[in-house]
């Protein structure tokens, strides 16, 4: 079972944005839907005024009504070319859309008998359309509109005149046009609204995904305060630890007895590594002292990354490096981080080894780090990237993954998990190379410093 937890490529404030735009998205996604259904429309207009014509024998005012459907084909072209031009529309362009199929149908049927006509019931297909795309008010003012242009037929419109052979029974014939109608607006509803009712759920999707992924970067935020504000409560009782140690080793009496001297050396070298700590989440949190970013490269970092990783823990690393040429990058520490957290969840449930392989999957870089532990619950993988969720029965216990997932997808990267099918567990890390991409001069690679 594979589990992947894969951002999209911009970054969550950029989606965001996105958001709040994704009504007007949708609107435009409505708007093509709409183009299509008027093409319908002509198309069919087009047809019946020529089986009434030609095949019934019922004369109509030709010129007049094509005039009409020359305007319907025009307007669709021109919203056409709107909608090529505009990433977003908007509900008033909706609702100017539906009223002037309105007025088209409107003329239509004021050509060809008016309320009499019983296509007329294709007002109720623009009022359903209506309530489905627009806005409440917009709404309302199309019922309006189409009821003031239903009334407006049963008063203004050109009588039909029919043929001998259809005027003995009109009744019958008003009927099968009825039910030419029905069939027409139930095909057209079905399959309108189900591709509007697509667009909605897409649209309520993507917006509820974007909330959570706020949800999620507000929670980093303040492990983030809470991490800076312990490591600046802890930099001046360590800084004195450090000067109480120092002092004490340079008192004769206590340095005379090598097992307290040496005790002294250990516990100033655990000092000294609980200042690194905090002076890394210092940096990691933006407030260490202004430096210029580390330039290094792919090899250089993950071959860093590696050695500093190995020299703190006692579990063996297979290390395979095949990402193939080398390319100068920016060091990162947000990266070189969680990329230990993985290893370090790793090596704490498999003592006896754990592997790191890295590789280029095209434009990205692929980590894949694998154990010989366990393996992941499957509720663990069900929830990937959601924070507490731990096998670790301990306060705060489940915030690694979660933090790695995160700060993968700001890079525009992806994090996927499985058990192996020999056991174990493994965790494969993809990360656009652009996103640590540095544009200076390749030289620099080779004067720079390698992150340690």
């Amino acid at each position: 079972m594979t589990i992947e937890a894969t951002p999209p490529r911009e970054s969550t404030r950029t989606a965001l944005m996105s958001a709040l735009l994704s009504a007007d998205a949708a609107g435009r996604k409505n708007m093509v839907l709409l183009i299509q259904l008027r093409w319908l429309a002509v198309v069919g207009q087009f047809a019946t005024i020529l089986v009434v014509q030609f095949a019934m024998g019922v004369v109509l005012p030709l010129h007049a009504m094509i005039a009409v459907l020359a305007g319907l084909v025009a307007f669709n072209l021109f919203s056409l070319y709107l909608v090529r031009q505009r990433r977003t529309i908007s509900n008033s362009e909706l609702l100017a859309a539906l009223l002037l199929d309105v007025a088209a149908l409107t003329l239509q049927l004021s050509l060809s008998g008016g309320a009499t006509n019983p296509f007329v019931s294709l007002f109720l297909l623009q009022v359903v359309l209506g309530a489905i795309l627009l806005e409440r008010w917009s709404s309302w003012a199309l019922v309006l509109v189409t009821t003031a242009a239903f009334a407006l037929l049963m008063r203004r419109f050109s009588p039909l005149a029919l043929p001998l052979k259809l005027a003995t029974d009109p009744f019958g014939l008003h009927i099968l046009g009825a039910l030419a109608c029905f069939a027409l607006v139930a095909v057209l509803l079905v399959l309108f609204v189900t591709r509007v009712s697509g667009n909605l759920r897409a649209r309520d999707a993507f917006v509820a995904d974007m909330r959570q992924r706020a949800a999620d970067e507000d929670h980093i935020i303040q492990i983030g305060l809470l991490a800076s504000g312990a490591a600046h409560e802890l930099g001046t009782p360590l800084a004195s630890l450090a000067v109480i140690l120092g002092d004490w080793r340079r008192m004769p009496r206590l340095a005379s007895d090598p097992q307290l001297a040496q005790d002294m050396a250990e516990m100033q070298a655990e000092v000294e590594r609980c200042k690194a700590i905090v002076t890394g989440i210092l940096m990691s949190a933006g407030e260490a002292r202004g430096e210029a970013p580390a330039i290094t490269s792919v090899h250089g970092f993950f071959d860093d990354l590696v050695d500093y990783w190995a020299a703190r823990h006692t579990a063996p690393i297979d290390y395979d490096n095949d990402f193939g040429p080398d390319l100068p990058i920016v060091s990162d520490t947000a990266l070189k981080q969680v990329i230990c957290n993985v290893l370090d969840n790793a090596a704490e449930v498999s003592p006896q080894g754990i592997a790191l392989v890295i590789a280029r999957e095209g434009d990205a870089i692929r980590l894949t780090v694998s154990d010989c532990g366990p393996g992941f619950a499957p509720e663990m993988l069900a929830n990937l990237g959601k924070p507490y969720q731990s096998t670790k029965q301990r306060p705060g216990g489940g915030l690694g993954l979660f933090l790695v997932v995160n700060v993968m997808r700001n890079l525009g990267g992806s994090v996927a998990a499985r058990n192996r099918a020999d056991g174990g567990a493994e965790v494969t890390m993809r990360l656009p190379i652009a996103s640590l991409a540095f544009e200076g001069d390749v030289r620099a690679v080779g004067e720079g410093d390698h992150d340690g």
